[in-house]
């Protein structure tokens, strides 16, 4: 494989251990694909109800973010202390629903590196094993090396003997890339030829069930994204679509499967987290802890002219005056000493 793929590599391995382990119980490279992508979707589903539960949240904020962006709009420091108040006292987190997202990528890329060396990943055979018998074979080390090499032992076992052993030969010759009459190990082609149209099935179905996913997804979360947000989810689809005609079918298989899972897991969480219900809660403990901090409290303070120690009521918003306060007195008479008294020198004796 080339270097340029090789950062797709690190979750190759350990995704491909598990899709093997699929594959020897249902014998099917496709159904391994549909099982895995469903295993790892119910894997993240407590990252996914997170993110909605993070998303909810961050409506239920975003009143208070563009009060902060529009009144300190020419003040970014400001703005940036305002933002990190309202982390503080309300328990507000950007990045909270981050997670889900960039854990779905680094699986793509797992998957992308499967589909590209399934001879490694799924067949458990060493890579150096692998790159010997490609230049005995002459197969050109690009990204269908192994698929290529597959099919041709597949068609001759013969060829492959001196590099392969022999439960290694079993295993290719046997490996079945057809899922529902379709050679998943081959590339998909933008051509309506009779020989080539098939492998586009899965790569049209790959468009179409992200183009719904991200519709209903949206709409049944009620996520109100804003700016370059609420492109990212698409400028991210559309880039991983057009790995659909670089890579194997087994790619499209896995990417369509899994934005079907994702809609599905987007309906049972209308049904359990309702994220209206959700935002309105949040909401609720938002105007709670407004009226905490309008709450008056009794405390004990020094008079500055008389120094008498007196009772006042104050809120949140004034206790925090109080003790900034309190904490630069407590600083100034620290180092009042410090700069009144005389620097002691020691002569020495000569």
């Amino acid at each position: 494989m080339s270097e340029e793929m090789g950062f797709l590599g690190f979750l190759g391995g350990p995704l491909g251990w598990i899709m093997d382990l699929i594959y020897q119980v249902v014998n099917s490279y496709g159904w391994a694909i549909v099982l895995f992508t469903v295993l790892v979707r119910l894997a993240m589903l407590p990252f996914t109800i997170k993110q909605q539960k993070s998303s909810a949240r961050m409506q239920a904020y975003q009143p208070m973010i563009n009060e902060i962006n529009k009144k300190y709009a020419n003040d970014k420091q400001k703005q940036q202390e305002e933002m990190l108040r309202l982390q503080e006292e309300y328990g507000f987190s950007p990045m909270a629903g981050c997670m889900p997202m960039l854990l779905t990528m680094l699986v793509l890329f797992g998957v992308i590196d499967v589909v590209y060396k399934p001879l490694q990943h799924i067949l458990r055979v060493p890579a150096d094993v692998i790159n010997t018998a490609m230049q005995g074979m002459g197969i050109a080390n690009n990204y269908m090396a192994q698929n290529a090499m597959i099919a041709q032992i597949q068609a001759d076992p013969t060829m492959a003997q001196q590099w392969f052993s022999a439960e290694q030969l079993e295993k290719i010759q046997s490996f079945n890339f057809h899922f529902l009459g379709i050679d998943l190990s081959q590339m998909p082609q933008l051509s309506l030829a009779p020989e080539t149209l098939p492998l586009l099935i899965f790569p049209v179905l790959s468009v179409l069930t992200m183009f719904l996913s991200n519709i209903l997804m949206t709409k049944l979360s009620g996520q109100e994204m804003t700016g370059a947000m609420k492109w990212m989810p698409w400028i991210m689809s559309l880039m991983f679509v057009t790995y659909s005609f670089q890579v194997p079918v087994a790619f499209s298989l896995y990417y369509t499967v899994s934005n079907v899972t994702m809609l599905l897991q987007s309906v049972f969480m209308k049904m359990v987290y309702d994220p209206q219900k959700m935002k309105e809660q949040v909401l609720e403990e938002i105007e709670q802890k407004k009226r905490e901090r309008k709450q008056k409290k009794e405390v004990v303070v020094t008079d500055e002219k008389t120094g008498e120690k007196v009772t006042k009521q104050v809120n949140e918003a004034e206790m925090v005056k109080l003790r900034l306060a309190k904490a630069r007195k407590l600083d100034e008479e620290k180092y009042r000493d410090e700069r009144t008294t005389p620097l002691s020198v020691t002569q020495g004796k000569e």
